[in-house]
């Protein structure tokens, strides 16, 4: 039997991107100037524009752009992550067609483990070392079994996506994500957590500015999140000004 490997982390990584803050004044300027609106960039007007159009919610020009992503993450979520339906392409990898490698997440020690409330009013707090210790024995020895029993089906000759079945959605899969700028400022406006102000590029850290906190703060699952802030830190480089307007704006996308 294989022997399983565990880890903690959420890998995304940037393959390829299309555009930049100008693809989204040239997309607004077009109806006003037609083939006159394609300029190069204007560091005195085009950011208030953008402004204008973030805090209007005029959308579609936030469109005309392409972010490509990698994504290595447990099942479960993705089954959050593909509730974004508008403006985000999906290709996953498939446990009908390749035999899935022995890849389980477990939970970081940082990360909360004590739900409290009910559903709707509840918080997750942190908890004991003897909780986290015995919640990493238990999952590592469920997992082990679980891919145990579906090399014993694949050894038996059972079908990929029969003996799968064993498998519980905490083990890793991959997948690509593709979005334009207005879906994954929806994306991010849910799945990630911003109930105070915060600080960024160019201050204390790798995100932008010291503006308030989201008009309505969200309570992501801990591990969509991670996924969602290392595509904030993407979008926050390559389209700053967009970025800033959308933070200035409390997080409403347009």
């Amino acid at each position: 039997m294989t022997a399983i490997t565990v880890g903690s982390d959420i890998r995304v990584e940037l393959v390829d991107h299309m555009g930049t803050d100008r693809s989204v004044v040239n997309a607004a300027r077009v109806s006003t100037k037609g083939e006159a609106a394609h300029t190069p960039w204007d560091a005195e007007k085009d950011p208030g524009l953008i402004n204008y159009l973030m805090r209007d919610k005029h959308g579609t020009p936030f469109e005309h752009n392409a972010l490509q992503f990698f994504v290595r993450a447990p099942i479960f979520v993705y089954r959050e992550w593909h509730r974004h339906r508008i403006g985000l392409s999906y290709n996953e990898e498939s446990g009908r067609y390749k035999k899935l490698a022995p890849e389980f997440y477990i939970p970081s020690v940082e990360r909360n483990l004590v739900q409290e409330g009910k559903p709707g009013h509840y918080v997750f707090l942190p908890g004991t070392r003897d909780q986290y210790d015995k919640a990493v024995t238990q999952l590592s020895h469920a997992y082990q079994i679980a891919y145990d029993n579906y090399e014993v089906l694949l050894h038996q000759g059972v079908a990929r996506e029969v003996a799968r079945m064993c498998l519980p959605v905490s083990i890793y899969s991959s997948q690509y994500v593709t979005c334009n700028l207005r879906s994954l400022m929806a994306f991010l406006s849910l799945r990630t957590r911003r109930d105070a102000p915060y600080f960024g590029l160019g201050q204390e850290g790798p995100l932008a500015t010291t503006y308030d906190s989201a008009l309505f703060p969200s309570s992501p699952m801990r591990e969509i999140e991670m996924a969602a802030e290392k595509m904030e830190i993407v979008f926050a480089e390559l389209f700053p000004v967009t970025y800033d307007a959308y933070c200035k704006h409390r997080r409403m996308g347009p």
